[in-house]
């Protein structure tokens, strides 16, 4: 069987399968499933119409021409909001395997309903990056948002930031402290986004490592004859995401700006958010699935394929770094949980097969998240499924501002839903997923938890094990500024000019 249902030729996708009957929101009636939301659980049905949750209670009674699903025995959760993604990005030469409809599908089948991608500015332009990711989101077939990364820092570049916040819906900036001559800040221009993000009432995020050390760690490997994906990591180790992560907090924090810390993979780096947050400043720490689930040892396997499509950046630590990170994911410390998905087939990872530095950097997860999360965190009880649904949907909606029209399951919110049987079994490999991509780093891997039924739209997308879904048919949600990170903010200013007691006015001495 195709791993997308239903072959359709009128499909004007250019990639041979769709479901153009799946285009259209149903009548759907969830009946005696558990409700989970971030606050609390209950055995409830749930009413959709016209794309909408309309009503959450027990014992609903509707008329016929209703679509059943019987959830007894089983929980009925929002879709996950995954908040790091990379679809169709231009990087390091070559562009990622997944588009916006490959890579949408996959998380559809894994019970993502919504993903927020980074833009990436053309030749440091906002608006042209802007508009070139619109183009790209035309194959999309689930909700989406954006991000937009700064590059660069000139006189028109604020002016675009207020543009995308004003008129694009986007309401975080990410800078990236690494990428050594592409893609990577410096400290004053992080300084000025900081300020910038914080006027505009958006959320800066970082990318943490320090690029000047990296760059020479890099040097240093190859000075060495170490040209494996082994490399990778060995040349970028954990201090150096700490460093970064720390020098990110303190520059926040002279400017009393919220920030946002993405893939954070390593115990140096969430001990210094940790240590923020104990202090009272607004800082999220973000782990991706890799980082929880995976260790480093795999760039050591000595067949190169194996090794490089596990190379990713920051790097997949030493053994211990994942578990410190559940423990911080499960305590509240780490907030949300996304995957940085950006693959790569094998072909495209060979291109550094004589030096790391040329292996494209990044991993799946879009379809693996919701699965992997759950039986790491709820099946090893560390972890509720209320806490699971605030890691995986909620936090997400409340942190870029879509709360509650996304990420809960109440009477008017959109009607992104997953069916989840806590008793069955999944089974990850590249044969069955449905990325692109030739390779799947968490091969081979099973578990207990499974998303049996996957609703975004009100339109019953995953059911069956068949896919159905019309490239087109997502939407674009535009997200506000000011989320609760910035509540308070403008009376911390106001505390922290109180506080200076100056300027003092002197006498001047008579001379």
């Amino acid at each position: 069987m195709n791993k997308f249902a239903r072959y359709d030729k009128t499909c004007d996708s250019g990639l041979g399968y769709c479901d153009a009957e799946s285009d259209l929101p149903s009548k759907i009636l969830i009946k005696g499933g558990t409700v989970v939301n971030a606050e609390h659980q209950e055995v409830a049905d749930v009413y959709v119409e016209d794309g909408l949750i309309v009503a959450v209670r027990p014992n609903i009674k509707v008329a016929d021409g209703v679509r059943v699903i019987d959830a007894t025995g089983k929980f009925v959760m929002p879709g996950g909001i995954d908040p790091h993604t990379h679809l169709a990005m231009e990087f390091m030469g070559t562009e990622t395997i997944d588009n916006f409809f490959t890579g949408q599908a996959a998380a559809l089948a894994g019970g993502t309903t919504m993903h927020i991608d980074f833009v990436i500015p053309v030749d440091g332009s906002l608006s042209k990056g802007y508009e070139a990711y619109v183009e790209k989101a035309k194959l999309a077939c689930m909700d989406y948002g954006f991000h937009m990364a700064i590059t660069k820092w000139d006189d028109i570049v604020p002016k675009e930031m207020e543009i995308m916040v004003k008129e694009k819906g986007i309401n975080s900036f990410k800078f990236f402290m690494a990428y050594k001559g592409s893609l990577m800040v410096s400290d004053d221009l992080l300084l000025e986004g900081l300020k910038k993000c914080k006027s505009l009432g958006a959320l800066a995020m970082v990318h943490a490592e320090n690029g000047d050390a990296v760059f020479e760690g890099q040097k240093r490997m190859i000075e060495l004859g170490i040209t494996g994906p082994e490399g990778h990591a060995l040349s970028r180790p954990p201090v150096l995401e700490g460093e970064a992560t720390a020098r990110a907090i303190r520059l926040a924090a002279f400017v009393n700006a919220p920030l946002y810390v993405v893939h954070v993979m390593s115990t140096d780096a969430m001990e210094e958010i940790a240590r923020a947050q104990k202090s009272g400043q607004r800082v999220i720490g973000e782990p991706v699935v890799s980082g929880l689930i995976l260790d480093d040892s795999v760039l050591w396997d000595p067949d190169f394929i194996t090794a490089a499509k596990f190379v990713m950046s920051p790097p997949i630590r030493a053994l211990g770094h994942g578990k410190t990170l559940q423990a911080a994911l499960s305590t509240g410390v780490l907030k949300l949980v996304g995957t940085d998905h950006c693959t790569f087939n094998s072909t495209q990872k060979s291109f550094g097969i004589d030096d790391f530095r040329k292996i494209p950097n990044g991993v799946n997860g879009l379809e693996e998240r919701m699965h992997l999360v759950w039986d790491a965190m709820v099946e090893s009880g560390q972890m509720s499924a209320t806490d699971y649904v605030r890691v995986t949907s909620t936090e997400c909606a409340r942190l870029f501002n879509i709360y509650p029209r996304k990420g809960a399951i109440l009477a008017g919110s959109d009607a992104d839903i997953i069916i989840f049987n806590p008793n069955a079994t999944f089974h990850i490999s590249a044969k069955s997923h449905h990325s692109r991509s030739d390779t799947n780093v968490y091969e081979g891997r099973s578990g207990k938890g499974k998303v049996e039924v996957t609703i975004a739209g009100g339109r019953i997308v995953w059911e069956n094990e068949e896919l159905k879904v019309v490239p087109g048919s997502g939407k674009y949600i535009s997200m506000p500024p000011f989320n609760y990170l910035y509540h308070g903010i403008d009376k911390a200013d106001a505390r922290y000019l109180t506080s200076l007691k100056a300027p003092v006015n002197r006498i001047r001495p008579s001379l």
